[in-house]
């Protein structure tokens, strides 16, 4: 038996069955489910979480209905094919239409069994920072940086910069952070996270050659709304003697505005080493609100990866190092081909990918991927303890 998943081989194809450990989860949910729907019919008022809970496990319970109905009526056409054989051919044909349905079903019910990230319904903070190729890796991190925005684009969602330094020598970014607006858009950029390695001629190359750079992404969740108005209630989430705030006059390009004023913020956690600096606005008090949403998503993802390691043994998920080694995907624009390396999936548009128009297709492989790998955790951890 896989660990994965009960294939049955038929004479008419593959059954795609969902362990037992699974179906156990799925009744679960549904009796759940069934204590939910009888309070709301006594009239109680639910909550916003309650609300919430009640219209996953519906989702989660109408699929799982109909992947026992579908398995019920297999099984039936599959009793008939096998003693009446005057039935055969048409409980076959039958079975030929069915079983894809099933098997589409059950991978659905399979994905809403496995347990949600913490923080799948957070928007998100994008980070770029250049890594290892000098010039070449700050025009990198920019390609990447206009790809994400590409892609938010397409997504028709919220965004907005809180930073981004230009490379005042030359062409590139030195760093930059977006902020994506939308609810569950962390979940679904997560994955994004990790070292990106670029192989191509650079404009500057004069003999040709292919030069090997890297550009960091990290991908934090976003723990509050960023708005000046909240500035006050990020500073009271902290204790007094936990942040140390210094401010400083803007360094770089900017005027004499930038030379004169203190606007420039850098903010110290102290219980845990994290800095943050923020100048791009002329406003301190914008600098100083941005830098809090900055300190709060990285200190939430901090202490969620501290509470994994505990837990178990999780893969690697954020960037340590922005060696070439650590890399999670490669652009070879001479190929015309990134390859992401987790899930081994490739696809041959350049151009189409860092348009942001086709990066979906590389985050729902890997998606894809990390959910078979959960799989594997969590119906090992459940059989450990039969």
């Amino acid at each position: 038996m896989s660990l994965v998943r009960e294939e049955h081989n038929t004479d008419i194809g593959v059954i795609k069955r969902l362990p037992k450990t699974l179906i156990t989860t799925a009744d679960t949910y549904t009796n759940k489910f069934l204590s939910l729907e009888d309070t709301l019919s006594q009239g109680h008022e639910f909550n916003i979480e309650s609300q919430q809970e009640f219209s996953k496990l519906s989702l989660l319970n109408g699929i799982f209905e109909h992947y026992k109905s579908l398995l019920n009526e297999i099984e039936e056409l599959q009793k008939i094919a096998d003693s009446d054989p005057s039935l055969k051919n048409d409980a076959t044909q039958e079975l030929h239409s069915l079983i894809p349905e099933f098997n589409e079903c059950s991978d659905k019910l399979f994905e809403h069994l496995i347990p949600p990230h913490p923080f799948a319904d957070k928007a998100c903070l994008i980070e770029l920072h250049p890594g290892v190729g000098g010039i070449e890796a700050m025009n990198f991190t920019q390609d990447l940086f206009n790809m994400y925005s590409g892609f938010i684009n397409s997504n028709k969602w919220k965004s907005h910069v809180i930073s981004k330094q230009k490379n005042e020598s030359g062409s590139g970014f030195l760093g930059a952070i977006l902020s994506v607006d939308e609810l569950g858009s962390y979940d679904k950029l997560r994955f994004e996270a990790g070292v990106h390695r670029v192989q191509r001629i650079p404009d500057t190359e004069s003999k040709g050659r292919t030069h090997t750079s890297t550009a960091a992404v990290i991908v934090l969740p976003q723990m509050g709304n960023e708005s000046d108005k909240e500035m006050d209630a990020y500073e009271r989430t902290f204790k007094p003697d936990e942040i140390r705030i210094d401010v400083k006059r803007a360094s770089g390009k900017g005027g004499q505005h930038v030379n004169t004023t203190d606007s420039a913020v850098r903010l110290t956690h102290i219980p845990s080493g994290i800095v943050v600096s923020m100048q791009d606005e002329r406003s301190q008090l914008k600098n100083k609100a941005k830098a809090f949403t900055v300190l709060r998503a990285r200190l939430a993802e901090k202490e969620r990866k501290e509470k994994e390691e505990t837990e178990r043994a999780a893969r690697k998920e954020q960037v340590t190092t922005t060696d070439r080694a650590d890399k999670i995907r490669t652009y070879n624009y001479p190929q015309n081909r990134i390859t992401d390396h987790r899930c081994g999936f490739n696809i041959h548009d350049i151009d189409g990918v860092m348009s942001g128009e086709r990066l979906q297709e590389i985050i729902d492989a890997v998606s894809k991927h990390d959910i078979q790998q959960q799989a594997k955790a969590l119906l090992g951890s459940e059989e450990a303890t039969m």
